[in-house]
């Protein structure tokens, strides 16, 4: 299994406002599985499935649906919203 640097930011602020300010952990969860398949693997961008996420994260697609929204929202990372 590869090691995998993560910014001290996620860890030490993107993970307590979203866990226990936002009250949003499937965000969190999100988000680390979107930042694994771009900078943690050292692309800009990703083409990923609902689907493909629900199924990294352990999360329903309606969750993840929620969770991206939430992301969105907090203006933390882009869709190019294609099929």
């Amino acid at each position: 299994m590869t090691a995998v640097e993560v910014d001290a930011y996620v860890l030490d602020t993107l993970m307590a406002d979203l866990v226990g300010h936002d009250r949003q952990p499937s965000a969190f969860l999100v988000y680390l599985y979107l930042w694994r398949r771009t900078h943690g693997s050292g692309h800009s961008d990703a083409q990923v499935s609902l689907l493909d996420v629900a199924a990294g994260t352990g999360l329903s697609k309606r969750a993840v649906q929620g969770a991206l929204g939430w992301l969105a929202k907090r203006d933390s990372f882009r869709s190019s919203g294609r099929a």
